[in-house]
């Protein structure tokens, strides 16, 4: 759910080298002081250790662990770093070390793809494939966890980026979930008109800037989006350029929070009135609770609707992994335990602690709002595509999430931005490629 290691690839190679001096000298640093709240990596009898970049999550792993163990003998123990950029650099540099923890968190796409080409992860195609043959998997999200036709993750989580609203502020102006693009429009209009901001839109933190970009995109075209990201398709092309005059348009007619407006304050902005709607990934709905929210009651959430009503239906779909190092102290136990990690009774505890949706499509999410869009996604047969971040090469996607920002805080045009986007895309798909030869 997060998103890190963000630099401007103006110059490609030269960012590169900067990265990996970067990346060693903190490596070291961190390596010399502790990589992970004082927790050792070294192996402890009954578990496996995991390596994570989310503390909040701690209680989550200790309690589908509990049920890993009933199955696999070994519980699990999380070691946090709170510094994603610092973990992934550590991650990156121990991986092929006896430091190197029994199970990893990363993102899927091209950041694993990445992870994967530098070596010394395991090969967990026979327990994909494990997966698959009971039905525990989605068959289309193979591709977004493997590298060269072998499969080194495994789902960790799978959530889903839609728009979060405010119930009693909806009820109150007469309004209902938008089922189209006009009724979209419609509930904005009716928001601004009532002096609450109709949309949360955010660049705090950097990698929020992509949110907007990949909704607006896969709502004009989902094709697109999926060639676009592929490199088979240009940033200056007319679907790109429609998202983006969509996106400045909300903009100037104040339809959007200033860019600096911070994330973490939105199940608050929801809960006060001050904003209608707020687009994120699912895993929001537990904010939402910390808020003191009740979904159902309090917040709804909903899928943006289509530009046109003839476009195929799509949503933006987000999917960590665990990935097990060759090295690691606890090899045999990690591998178990990810063989067991799909395991319904171990995912119902899982998703009920985040709130969110199970990568095991047979486990239905808790939450009922949750559970609703997972119902939608099935009823409307929407197309599954990954998230930005993941869905390019990482260079890529770190400096066209920069544009995106300076877009957002009025520093260029859209066809600017998109024509910078471009241009950094062709160089940095030439070197990706280069790198694979």
């Amino acid at each position: 759910m997060s998103a890190s290691g963000r630099t401007s690839s103006a110059t490609a190679p030269l960012a590169r080298r900067r990265l990996l001096v970067g990346a060693a000298a903190g490596a070291a640093a961190l390596t010399a002081g502790g990589c992970a709240r004082g927790a050792s990596t070294s192996a402890q009898p009954g578990t496996t250790s995991i390596s994570n970049d989310n503390a909040t999550w701690d209680d989550g792993y200790r309690a589908a662990g509990r049920e890993l163990e009933k199955i696999t003998g070994f519980a699990l123990r999380p070691l946090s770093n709170p510094s994603v950029t610092s973990y992934q650099q550590v991650v990156q540099m121990t991986l092929q070390t006896s430091k190197a923890s029994d199970l990893v968190k990363w993102a899927s796409g091209y950041q694993l793809k990445r992870l994967a080409r530098a070596g010394g992860l395991t090969d967990l195609t026979h327990v994909w494939e494990g997966y698959a043959a009971k039905g525990w998997v989605r068959g289309t999200s193979r591709e977004a966890v493997s590298y060269r036709g072998k499969a080194f993750g495994i789902p960790l989580y799978e959530s889903y980026y839609v728009l979060f609203y405010s119930k009693p502020v909806f009820r109150k102006l007469g309004l209902s979930a938008p089922g189209s693009w006009e009724q979209l429009l419609h509930c904005a209009e009716v928001l601004k008109r009532n002096g609450i901001t109709p949309f949360l839109a955010s660049q705090v933190g950097g990698w929020p800037a992509i949110e907007w970009f990949q909704e607006l995109v896969s709502k004009v075209d989902p094709g697109f989006y999926g060639r676009l990201v592929a490199g088979e398709a240009s940033y200056t092309d007319e679907p790109a350029r429609q998202a983006m005059d969509i996106w400045h348009d909300f903009m100037r007619r104040g339809w959007m929070t200033p860019p600096d407006f911070d994330q973490a304050r939105g199940p608050g902005a929801l809960k006060e009135g001050t904003v209608g709607m707020f687009l994120h990934g699912t895993w929001q709905a537990s904010g939402m609770s910390a808020a003191g929210m009740k979904p159902g009651t309090d917040y709804g959430a909903f899928i943006l609707p289509t530009v046109r009503p003839s476009t195929p239906k799509s949503v933006i779909a987000e999917s960590g992994v665990f990935v097990v190092p060759g090295r690691a102290s606890s090899h045999e136990a990690a591998k178990a335990n990810v063989g067991a990690w799909l395991t319904p009774s171990v995912q119902r505890v899982w998703s009920d602690f985040l709130q969110d949706s199970s990568a095991n499509p047979t486990v239905r999410a808790g939450n009922p709002v949750v559970a609703e869009l997972q119902r939608d996604i099935a009823r409307n047969r929407r197309t599954a595509l990954v998230r930005y971040w993941e869905a390019s090469p990482p260079s890529l996607i770190q400096g066209n999430t920069n544009d995106l920002g300076g877009f957002m805080a009025g520093q260029t045009s859209p066809a600017t931005t998109l024509r910078r986007m471009q241009e950094r895309a062709h160089g940095e798909w030439a070197a990706w490629k280069r790198d694979e030869a």
